[in-house]
């Protein structure tokens, strides 16, 4: 049985870290332009996770659609950085990151009501 919830707590986590990817890889550009291969190194050595390529440059590419990050080539290869929206979006983040912790622990209580402004 010990094994089952350990399985299920690294698929959570898994989950999360590739649910919330764009927001990790805004974290990660606070500290500087990243390329893609920058950013599959930080999710493997920092969560101890292997991304595939695709995935990775599949959340660039939408980011950079989106406005969060640009994008410039440098010899052969692409370096991506914060945009202005892409700092507004991460700082903003930051700062309600209480809230959010909040929110999730309640959500994990039983019978704990979750308040209105965060569904």
């Amino acid at each position: 049985m010990k094994d089952l919830d350990g399985d299920a707590v690294n698929a959570i986590y898994e989950r999360f870290l590739k649910e919330f990817m764009d927001l990790l890889i805004m974290v990660k550009m606070r500290e500087g332009e990243a390329s893609g291969y920058d950013i599959l190194t930080y999710f493997h050595q920092k969560f101890d996770l292997l991304v595939s390529p695709g995935t990775v440059y599949s959340v660039l590419y939408s980011m950079e659609r989106n406005g969060l990050i640009k994008a410039r080539g440098v010899d052969r290869k692409r370096i991506y950085a914060l945009t202005p929206k892409g700092e507004t979006t991460i700082k903003a983040i930051s700062e309600s990151s209480e809230l959010l912790q909040n929110f999730l622990k309640r959500l994990l209580k039983e019978n704990t009501p979750v308040p209105n402004q965060l569904m």
